[in-house]
């Protein structure tokens, strides 16, 4: 049941930003005046589709009209994907013959480059529109929440503490950036390629030197940094196996067994080790000092609660949210360009973390949730634009970068020229498809 409500949410998400993408170059080529004789959702690979306006028999008999349409819309089987076929113009069909001939007004090529920079920049354009929308939705209805870095300490994995990172460190700068967002302070040390960390231990101020070779692992470790949680009782489970211990809100457990516990997570480690059993813990409470007896469930857990962090919320109304949907728009486009310099660097390692669908699908939730589908749309809404702007024939940056030299030099690359770069670019995504399915694969076996 969880992969196949994994599964739906991926096919909807990729079909709506798929239609968006494309209707970017439809909505462009039609201002224009330019022929789209095809309009599809996933790739009709072979002839082969699910749905057609023009070759599903169904359809044409309901309605006969959908023969005289100039475009033909449909739904294909092959979900990688979706294309916009337009007139005049070398792309992925690769159909060469209607090249032969002579110009036509309405088509692509008869065009001046202007308009087909347009045409070919719709697409990442209605991407980043698309964003914006909805995360201003999200500003509107559910505000920007985020746990602030400032006042917060962390729980560092192993690579963090290779790199001299320590639990209940408070990171106060990478360099000369102040992080605001705890939750991105993994994603800042990697994007901004971070040489100094400058930290708060034990009320003094420390500087970290950041290995630069470690930059790659850094995109490959997951929850680098955690949120250190003070192992302070908020309440304690009615139901759970301490509901009788003697456990009071405000109770600070300082010892398990005589092993020292700073945090939740060293507490959590312990008990790991120990389901069913009962466990001594020592117990701070106001200026006394206290110890008490801990039953463990048979998963690991004592039925308690600790205080939640202190989370910063931010409610946008009207004009706001969009100002505020636009500016997290803007940003995240950065962070996404920063993320393509790492991956253009093979040394950083960043090719590790392309992912497929595979890794598209675990990011999902197990259960329908709205704001969770609409700020996951904006994101990969994102990620689909930024990746079209890669400087690759085949896909629109470099269709972009062909038609800039063009305005720039007054040469127009010739034909034979567009369909050889079209093939090497389709070659260069394949490998950037396999990599992508290698990459995930290797993680679930792992």
């Amino acid at each position: 049941m969880v992969f196949l409500m994994k599964f739906l949410q991926v096919v909807l998400a990729l079909s709506i930003l798929i239609v968006v993408h494309e209707f970017g170059h439809f909505s462009f080529a039609k201002l224009f005046r330019i022929r789209v004789e095809k309009f599809f959702l996933f790739f009709d690979a072979g002839g082969t589709f699910l749905f057609s306006t023009r070759r599903s028999k169904w359809f044409t008999r309901i309605c006969p009209s959908a023969l005289k349409w100039e475009t033909e819309y449909g739904i294909g089987w092959l979900p990688l994907g979706g294309y916009c076929k337009i007139a005049g113009m070398i792309d992925e069909s690769m159909d060469m013959e209607q090249m032969k001939r002579e110009p036509r007004d309405w088509e692509f090529r008869s065009h001046n480059p202007w308009q087909r920079l347009l045409v070919m920049a719709g697409g990442v354009l209605y991407n980043f529109i698309f964003a914006i929308l909805a995360f201003s939705l999200i500003m509107a209805i559910w505000g920007q929440s985020y746990i602030p870095n400032e006042g917060s300490r962390i729980y560092p994995n192993a690579l963090a503490q290779e790199m001299g990172f320590r639990a209940g460190d408070e990171i106060l700068s990478f360099d000369d950036y102040v992080p605001e967002n705890f939750g991105m302070l993994q994603a800042d040390l990697a994007r901004r390629k971070v040489r100094q960390a400058h930290i708060l231990r034990d009320g003094d101020t420390l500087t970290l030197y950041v290995d630069g070779a470690m930059l790659g692992e850094v995109l490959n470790s997951p929850l680098m940094f955690d949120l250190a949680i003070p192992f302070c009782i908020d309440s304690v489970a009615a139901d759970g196996v301490n509901a009788g211990s003697g456990l009071l809100k405000g109770d600070v457990i300082c010892a398990i067994d005589s092993q020292e516990v700073s945090f939740l997570q060293d507490g959590r480690k312990i008990f790991s080790e120990k389901p069913g059993q009962t466990v001594e813990a020592r117990i701070l409470r106001g200026g006394a000092t206290l110890t008490i007896p801990l039953q463990i469930d048979s998963i690991g857990r004592i039925g308690v609660y600790m205080k939640n962090p202190q989370i910063r919320t931010q409610k946008y109304h009207g004009m706001q949210a969009l100002s505020a949907g636009l500016k997290f728009t803007g940003s995240t486009i950065g962070g996404y360009l920063r993320d393509l310099r790492l991956l253009a660097t093979p040394s950083s390692g960043a090719y590790k973390s392309v992912g497929s669908f595979i890794a598209i699908g675990q990011v999902f939730p197990a259960a329908w949730d709205w704001y969770q589908f609409v700020f996951l749309l904006g994101l990969f809404s994102i990620m689909l634009g930024v990746m079209n702007l890669l400087p690759i024939p085949g896909l629109d940056g470099g269709h972009i970068v062909f038609t800039l030299f063009e305005i720039v030099t007054g040469r127009k690359p010739s034909d034979r020229f567009m369909a050889a770069a079209q093939m090497v670019g389709m070659v260069l995504l394949l490998g950037l498809m396999l990599l992508a399915f290698g990459n995930d694969i290797g993680r679930l076996i792992r």
